[in-house]
């Protein structure tokens, strides 16, 4: 990464900030652009760049955006009929108050710090609807039956070249766990470590995985609204890098026929003396609180699918035999259920492996939390792991065929409108019901190839 432009010997700061490190950082003009961020409903950031000496003198206290940015679909388009906003109040603003005691250096961007902001409304309450005051609001939950959520997250992409037919995978053979990549993999992958490091984003490795031109990188186990901060700055980094090499990283759930990049997350409860809720050895009975929230899981994730499997092409990636689910199960160390009980133990966690690449971290989180805590409250009772061939459980419930189905059952459950809360729901159902439309109107590629002879 090159250098920013600095008249003084002030090394270009890395990782996170405090609100002091910032105005210090301003006066000797190692930053000179605020980006204020906030989490859309795809979980892109979205925002506005500012001058930095504007920002700290005149907008601590917040700035306006347009409330659609909380109100479209992935190509930012202008959606009537959710409550939020529209046509009918013009699409007006709401505040967005910055967390100056959360601040990030943006290697690929030299000179500029990321905060992240909180929508609220004009008597200062949060959006309900935003993501990340969604996610806030289910791990005080847990917080509030005594624990603490610790997450890690596995994410995997496609990346892309353009070839001489049109974008192609960047590389076209198996490079599942290989050493030996392509001088231009091993470049990128360099400079995607090294910025990461600079942004001060704990991960942990980075790999190839089984796919053409598919690569995972997982990231350090910790709390978990700070993991889906990481991974949204993640997802503006690598796109960053990827560019630079001449490619594109692609995070579909099903980017190619018989393809999948899933999102896995890694959750585990933590007590108020910080030990380990889920801790056991392999043999031993689960602890009672790891069975409540393993049955939380099977029963009330089904209520919620669109906040993890939020588009038509998630839907494409819950194939037999793909390493994603096609049930809601789960099973010791297997990689064919929904949820996989994992690790060693104090390390002993949840794997959930319902979300694609396509899901926004913050959402799909909120989902498995809001689940787990249903599981714990009500004291559910988990019904036995799955051994043997997953995908021939008859037994357990079967994911959803498509988004039509999943959104059907989304918007009349009384268990998502009790967990997530009423008005979540009619925005996140609205959202899918566009996303379906749009689907609906669009002739896509292989359709062109079947029908022209």
């Amino acid at each position: 990464m090159n250098a920013p432009a600095n008249t003084t010997d002030t090394p270009w700061p890395t990782g996170s900030a405090t609100r002091e490190t910032l105005q210090r950082l301003l006066n000797d003009r190692s930053v000179t652009d605020i980006m204020l961020a906030v989490p859309d409903i795809q979980g892109r950031l979205q925002g506005k760049i500012f001058n930095a000496r504007v920002f700290l003198e005149r907008m601590t206290g917040g700035a306006e955006m347009c409330s659609y940015i909380l109100a479209t679909d992935i190509e930012m388009t202008l959606l009537d009929g959710f409550e939020l906003t529209g046509w009918a109040d013009g699409f007006g603003d709401f505040l967005v108050t910055p967390d100056l005691d959360n601040v990030r250096m943006l290697p690929h961007r030299p000179g500029t710090a990321l905060v992240f902001g909180t929508p609220v409304h004009d008597d200062d309450t949060p959006v309900g609807v935003a993501p990340r005051y969604m996610l806030s609001t289910q791990l005080e939950r847990l917080r509030e039956l005594g624990y603490l959520v610790k997450a890690g997250v596995e994410a995997e992409f496609v990346l892309y070249t353009d070839g001489p037919s049109g974008q192609e995978p960047a590389w076209s053979e198996n490079l599942d766990y290989g050493l030996q990549h392509p001088p231009v993999v091993d470049d990128f992958f360099r400079h995607l470590g090294e910025a990461l490091n600079d942004a001060g984003i704990p991960y942990e490795a980075i790999k190839t995985e089984g796919a053409a031109g598919q690569a995972e990188v997982t990231f350090a186990y910790g709390d978990a609204l700070a993991a889906c901060d990481d991974y949204a700055v993640f997802r503006q980094i690598v796109a960053a890098v990827a560019k630079r090499h001449g490619m594109t990283p692609v995070f579909m759930a099903a980017p190619e026929t018989g393809v999948g990049s899933g999102l896995h997350l890694h959750l585990s409860l933590w007590n108020e003396h910080d030990q380990p809720a889920f801790a056991h050895r392999r043999g031993e009975d689960l602890p009672p609180v790891t069975k409540h929230a393993l049955a939380g899981l099977i029963s009330a994730t089904p209520h919620m699918a669109p906040l993890y499997a939020p588009t038509v092409n998630s839907y494409k990636r819950f194939q037999p035999h793909s390493f994603a689910p096609t049930r809601y199960n789960w099973g010791f160390d297997h990689r064919g259920c929904a949820i996989r009980v994992t690790g060693h133990g104090n390390g002993a966690h949840l794997e959930v492996r319902l979300a694609g690449a396509d899901a926004n971290a913050y959402l799909a989180l909120t989902a498995y939390i809001a689940a787990m805590a249903h599981g714990i409250e009500e004291k559910l009772t988990v019904r036995p792991a799955r051994d043997g061939d997953a995908y021939q459980d008859q037994d357990s419930i079967p994911l959803y065929a498509d988004l039509a189905e999943a959104v059907a059952y989304f918007e009349h459950s009384t268990v998502a409108g009790f967990l997530l809360d009423k008005d979540v729901v009619r925005h996140y159902s609205h959202a899918a019901r566009a996303e379906l439309t749009w689907s609906r109107r669009h002739v896509t590629d292989v359709e062109r190839q079947r029908g022209i002879r």
